[in-house]
């Protein structure tokens, strides 16, 4: 018989003030890896920039001080620090460790605020290990310090202002106990103070790095959406200048720019109160209702297209356009699986009214842009046209349908998406270990052979007739384009699996690029994963050891009592030279892996796809135009951008096969 606890009001904890944050981090910042470390500053900086949309703030400060901790200064009103009628203590010091305290809640006060919870700086302060905290208001200066979110005395005056001189200036250091990493990076930090400057054009943002060198850049846009658009288009060839569209309807501020290029992918990217929408919402349906009405509706009255001849569609439509869509709304309401889609109904139709009003106008009034225009979406229809055969091809019936599945699939038995997972893998010997070391329960194996083609330079019906493409289409199941349903995948994980070389790391971002652009919702809803083959095998007697990185390989020959430390030089002195590829020192041997293919099945099994040994890492995209932008940079055909990415991070690159 099973013994039965005692269940009672003793049983039941209360977590007070800040502790709830430090007991579950991950609730309130998603992880406490690099993304939440750094979302930490992004939560201090949204209160800066509360204070610019109401209008006091148009500075901001980010500083990443020599001893690791952050600085996050700004020119607005200041936190109050008078008495709260409730809460009988400082205003700045509730702010600073009660949760959802704060102005934003008072639409007096703020009229529309970012962050999505409205938990704040207060989570911040909970999850550092010290935080300092200086307000300018009122003539006077104040100051509070705190320990793991506790103030560690009262606010109290410790100077005088100059005239009219306010604003806020908090200083965080993490907490090494609650994150995986506290070294923050300059370039993550400053993609998103980029992306705000672009989206609040009266806003100055300046970020500086203290450690090492002294790295800083100042953004200030003064044609806001317009600049944004042209620099996602940097390595794309524009067809006309940015088109900008702004006005308030039912309350709503819109603002909209938007550009065709002669690329063959869209690339929309929406935001409500500075927050990227990666999952659309209703601001996004009603720009792109508004998109098609628009165009169509001229094309017809303009005899642009033939009724009856040639339908387009609004695939056709955006085909080779770059928008940018932000919203202002007083009460967002966000849904789906990350909460970062907007469900407001009636922010639809005051985006849909405003955006098809002002495009039918400037089509109007500039003919040939409309032409342009026209003549490219008519060129977009004619190749999906083309590619409805191969589409229908590629396409399955339904998730448990077998019939289209490519012959070299090595599908799993079971069929619930959530427990299956698929390794698409770099070449035929490969793919032959992985069939043979998988659980074929639940993992399948795709092989490809080579390179799939670029689709950052290829029209739909093109990429629909490569092999490689339309098997992967087909084993995925879920669709492509405007077609895709992520909610089809019969997969709940897709693992890339390349060697560790230059010719991987090639096919690696050929496949990362293919399923951005043509099935971004695997990425945004986290099914999307990179595995982590080890670089060494390391074995003393009946023992094995692998290592990832040369680090890891030092501590495991450091742990053997081996003498070998940094580099191949030094790691090859006083060894014995065995074929195969490796290396005996002292007893040990030592293999470097060149690619998948010198692992045996059960190698690999071990090191790469056991699901409780193994590394693989999650693709996510911190920000959606800069993760346009590298992939453009990359694989696009413009070559200056690319030897400019590539001369700026070749410092950053550890191993290069030659």
């Amino acid at each position: 018989m099973v013994k039965k606890s005692e269940y009672s009001a003793k049983n039941i904890n209360v977590l007070k003030g800040l502790e709830a944050v430090r007991k579950r981090p991950a609730m309130y910042i998603g992880d406490v890896s690099s993304r939440g470390l750094h979302h930490l500053v992004n939560e201090v900086v949204d209160n800066s920039i509360d204070e610019a949309l109401a209008g006091y703030c148009d500075r901001i400060e980010v500083i990443i001080n020599k001893d690791g901790s952050v600085t996050v200064n700004d020119n607005g009103r200041g936190i109050p620090v008078d008495i709260h009628p409730i809460e009988k203590r400082s205003a700045l010091e509730v702010v600073m460790t009660v949760l959802h305290a704060g102005g934003k809640f008072d639409k007096a006060t703020y009229k529309v605020s970012g962050g999505l919870h409205g938990v704040g700086v207060s989570v911040v302060n909970a999850l550092s290990e010290w935080m300092k905290v200086v307000v300018k208001r009122d003539g006077k200066v104040y100051f509070q310090e705190y320990r793991r979110g506790a103030p560690q005395g009262n606010v109290k005056e410790i100077g005088k202002t100059k005239k009219n001189e306010t604003g806020t200036f908090i200083t965080f250091m993490p907490d090494k106990e609650i994150f995986t990493t506290t070294e923050f990076k300059f370039d993550t930090l400053a993609q998103r103070m980029r992306e705000l400057a672009y989206l609040n054009k009266t806003i100055t943002i300046k970020i500086r790095d203290e450690r090492n060198g002294g790295e800083e850049a100042t953004y200030h846009f003064k044609g806001g959406l317009v600049e944004f658009v042209k620099y996602l288009n940097e390595s794309r060839t524009p067809l006309h200048k940015p088109i900008y569209v702004e006005g308030i309807k039912d309350n709503t501020p819109v603002e909209v720019a938007l550009q065709y290029t002669d690329n063959y992918t869209e690339n929309i990217l929406s935001y409500v109160n500075n927050i990227n929408t990666a999952e659309g919402g209703t601001h996004l349906s009603g720009f792109k209702t508004a998109l098609t009405r628009a165009l169509n509706n001229y094309a017809i009255k303009n005899k642009l297209i033939k009724e009856g001849k040639l339908t387009l569609t609004g695939e056709d439509f955006r085909e080779g356009l770059t928008a940018v869509i932000s919203v202002k709304v007083a009460e967002p309401q966000f849904e789906g699986q990350t909460k970062t889609k907007l469900g407001n109904s009636e922010i639809r139709s005051a985006v849909e009214i405003l955006v098809f009003e002002k495009l039918s106008d400037f089509l109007e009034e500039n003919p040939s842009v409309a032409k342009k225009i026209i003549e490219k979406c008519t060129r977009a229809a004619e190749a999906r046209l083309a590619a409805r055969k191969a589409r229908d091809l590629a396409r399955r019936k339904n998730a448990l349908d077998n019939m289209n599945l490519p012959g070299k699939l090595a599908d799993c038995s079971i069929s619930d998406p959530e427990h299956c997972e698929i390794y698409i893998v770099e070449g035929d010997s490969a793919g032959g270990s992985a069939k043979q070391g998988r659980d074929r329960q639940f993992q399948a194996i795709l092989p490809l052979k080579g390179k799939i083609l670029n689709v950052e330079k290829a029209k739909i019906n093109k990429i629909l007739e490569n092999n490689e493409i339309k098997a992967i289409i087909s084993a995925i199941g879920a669709g492509i384009g405007a077609d895709f349903d992520e909610s089809k995948a019969r997969y709940g994980k897709i693992i890339l699996m390349t060697d560790a070389d230059i010719d991987g790391s090639h096919i690696r971002t050929l496949l990362l690029t293919f399923i951005y652009r043509y099935m971004k919702d695997l990425i945004t809803t986290g099914k999307v994963y990179i595995a982590q083959p080890p670089l060494y095998r390391i074995k003393k007697g009946k023992e094995e050891f692998y290592a990832f990185n040369d680090k890891e390989r030092d501590e495991i020959l450091k742990r053997l009592k081996v003498n070998g430390k940094k580099g191949k030089e030094e790691i090859s002195t006083d060894k014995e030279e065995i074929d195969g590829g490796e290396e005996k020192i002292k007893g040990v041997s030592i293999s470097r892996y060149k690619g998948l293919g010198e692992m045996n099945p059960e190698q690999l099994w071990q090191t790469t796809m056991n699901p409780e040994t193994r590394t693989v890492l999650q693709v996510t995209i911190e920000s959606a135009a800069a993760a346009d932008k590298i992939f453009e940079t990359l694989m696009g055909d413009d070559v200056e951008p690319r030897r400019a990415f590539i001369e700026k991070n070749a410092k950053y690159v550890r191993n290069l096969d030659v």
